[in-house]
């Protein structure tokens, strides 16, 4: 049984009825420009299939079937099913038949080789302990010419916003989380995973060693996020 996949799942479970709004309020609302500015990034065309990985409340699946106007086939995957409780109540709000969810973890997806024309992961990638197995699972699932693309927390690198980003992340906002959510380990733990996940440059290294190509990674709002995008040859 592997103890840490356990802990942050259980994490994610406890913490889902507030997932959203604690997104809007401690990213500012930027949250919202980050996902459209990735799923952008993917250059779709309508009827393509696509797969979000660690979907959580399917904000990203949403994004991607209002981009395409509805003409797709979202297939939405977590292992919490807290998250995915709160995905399916969005959906059935919003009556979006075209998106599909599923229970299944990120390391194992349930679905045959070749099939996808898009894969995303938004803000999952750094709760992988494996993450180049993950990334050779996703380019699996791709078919020949389909992109990847991860959106992750990141880290500014130097300088004084290094030092005032440090202080709001490792202070400010565990504080703003646990007292929202009732839950400080979950946002104790969310600056010690950003803190430990590579750099742009070594997670590129991780694609491109999974055999993705024409790499490319964009920094946002100062560095603290990070957009990823390769295709499958």
């Amino acid at each position: 049984m592997n103890k840490e996949l356990d802990f942050i799942k259980d994490m994610f479970d406890r913490i889902a009825p507030k997932y959203d709004f604690l997104n809007r309020l401690l990213s500012l609302r930027q949250d919202i420009v980050w996902r459209t500015q990735m799923v952008k990034a993917a250059t779709l065309q309508k009827d393509s299939r696509v797969l979000d990985v660690a979907c959580g409340t399917c904000d990203v699946a949403l994004e991607i079937n209002s981009q395409l106007m509805g003409q797709s086939k979202i297939f939405g995957l977590d292992f919490s099913f807290g998250m995915l409780r709160l995905g399916k109540q969005k959906l059935i709000k919003k009556n979006k038949k075209n998106i599909e969810l599923l229970n299944a973890d990120a390391l194992n997806l349930p679905f045959k080789h070749d099939l996808f024309d898009a894969v995303f992961i938004a803000f999952g990638i750094r709760n992988i302990m494996d993450r180049p197995k993950a990334v050779k699972e996703f380019f699996h699932a791709l078919k020949s010419g389909g992109r990847l693309a991860v959106l992750e927390l990141t880290t500014p690198e130097k300088g004084i916003l290094r030092s005032l980003y440090l202080l709001y992340f490792q202070r400010i906002l565990p504080m703003v989380g646990s007292f929202f959510s009732k839950d400080d380990a979950a946002y104790s733990y969310l600056p010690d995973s950003v803190l430990k996940f590579p750099t742009p440059v070594k997670f590129s290294k991780i694609m491109r060693g999974s055999g993705f190509e024409n790499i490319k990674f964009k920094q946002m709002t100062f560095g603290i996020v990070t957009l990823f995008v390769g295709s499958k040859p």
